[in-house]
């Protein structure tokens, strides 16, 4: 066995050693309290390329009947096979909270995962969530969105980005506006996209890209377009959800 396959060996058993341990440990937690109700305190509705991890965690929160967070309550994550979690369990903070890093699948489209909780009376309390798992047709759309449309759509400003939409008399419908997007035919919106808004009637403040964006390049922001859109389009790709 040469060195760099021995080297492969001792990193795989520790790995699988640490896989090991926390679920061993994982096992052994034991509730001290017991909420009424599971809510999301942050991380719904993001989005990441297929396979990797989302850009912020999830948190859940456990309250009891007064809406007051519970200490010590046992919270359980999952989702169908593919859908990693760090940690898939733990007990609440001492603000009724639980933190947990989430990896999609490797197939495109909205999974759902489900955090879960046992009330007093030892029954199961649930709160599903939904996150974006985006495509390599959708990731290049992403990648056009960050470089040309971002500035106007998104009203959010960044480090990397200042937003330009509070400067523009006509508001840009950012893109997960979807309950007016999603009225938008999939023709209508490459003409948009293609020849400007005033090509369908719409403000003359949205440019033709046409002649910057191919054929591919329009199709992909499209795409991208229709998977982040909320609530979602009828082309926003499946939803992976547990049976």
């Amino acid at each position: 066995m040469n060195r760099f396959t021995s080297s492969a060996v001792v990193l795989s058993v520790a790995v699988l050693a640490a896989s090991c341990l926390r679920k061993s440990e994982s096992a052994m937690l034991k509730p001290t309290a017991f909420g009424a109700v599971i809510v999301e305190s942050s991380g719904g509705k993001q989005f990441a390329a297929t396979g990797t991890w989302l850009p912020q965690p999830v948190v859940v929160q456990v309250n009891d009947e007064q809406g007051a967070g519970v200490a010590g309550a046992l919270v359980e994550f999952s989702a169908v096979p593919g859908v990693i979690f760090d940690p898939v369990n733990a007990l609440t903070d001492s603000s009724g909270q639980v933190t947990t890093n989430v990896s999609l699948g490797g197939m495109a489209g909205r999974y759902q995962i489900t955090a879960s909780t046992i009330d007093k009376s030892h029954k199961t309390v649930e709160h599903k969530i939904e996150e974006i798992a985006l495509g390599y047709e959708q990731r290049l759309g992403r990648r056009l969105n960050e470089q040309y449309c971002d500035r106007c759509h998104n009203p959010e400003s960044t480090v990397e980005r200042v937003s330009n939409y509070d400067n523009l008399e006509v508001k840009p419908h950012p893109f997960t506006e979807g309950d007016t997007l999603n009225r938008i035919s999939d023709a209508d919106l490459t003409a948009i996209i293609t020849h400007g808004g005033p090509a369908l009637g719409k403000s003359a403040l949205m440019p033709a890209w046409g002649n910057t964006l191919n054929k591919s390049d329009i199709q992909g922001l499209m795409s991208y377009i229709r998977a982040v859109s909320d609530p979602p389009s009828r082309s926003a790709g499946p939803v992976y959800r547990k049976n």
